[in-house]
């Protein structure tokens, strides 16, 4: 009987005082960092040109009978108009810049 009362006290000791130090049970509780939920890319509205508005930039029949530059231009001026960064040409660029031989 002795034995079952120690086992009670013991482990009511360990519940009231925990230990502390080298041999302590857990370690020391510290606050959980909070992370951000994940942001779906859903939840923001669409904020590209729709697919119309490109096309009436690209049939535009004044710009098709300009010179490649020019009608690059006028593409990207167009697509600024209504606040896009045109960053594809439809010209590959070595058809405008001629390379020279270099003398070595």
């Amino acid at each position: 009987m002795r034995d079952l009362i120690a086992r009670a006290l013991l482990s009511l000791l360990r519940l009231l005082l925990p230990a502390e130090g080298r041999h302590s049970a857990e370690p020391p509780a510290t606050q959980p960092v909070s992370t951000p939920a994940p942001v779906s890319p859903w939840s923001s509205p669409w904020t590209a040109p729709s697919a119309q508005e490109v096309r009436e930039i690209f049939r535009d029949e004044q710009m098709r009978h300009l010179p490649a530059p020019q009608r690059e231009r006028s593409y990207a001026a167009a697509f600024a108009r209504i606040g896009v960064d045109y960053d594809h040409p439809t010209m590959p660029l070595g058809s405008i810049v001629r390379r020279g031989r270099v003398a070595a």
